[in-house]
């Protein structure tokens, strides 16, 4: 399996390399403070990173809000845990 992961990285990067290659001629980024000239491929890449940060920012607060419930539901877990061991350790009456 870890073979695998290994050929399937290194083929990333040979696509990656080859879109590069192929992508290299300088263009110009319009932007509000003014005009950048960069490679095509270093904007999208650039593009793809800022994309992905965004993401994670925006689902940040969920991911928090998950880790806490989680938290919760375990105390509670381990309460109810807690009093099932104490009632199977009272004797029964009848």
């Amino acid at each position: 399996m870890r073979i695998i992961k290994i050929i399937l990285v290194l083929f990333m990067v040979v696509i990656g390399a080859a879109f590069a290659v192929k992508n290299a001629q300088p263009v110009n980024l319009n932007y509000y403070l003014g005009v950048q000239e960069a490679p095509l491929a270093l904007i999208l890449v650039a593009a793809l990173v800022l994309g992905a940060l965004l993401g994670v920012l925006a689902s940040l607060g969920a991911v928090v809000r998950l880790r806490h419930e989680l938290g919760d539901l375990r105390r509670q877990q381990r309460q109810a845990q807690e009093e099932i061991e104490n009632l199977r350790s009272q004797p029964v009456k009848e």
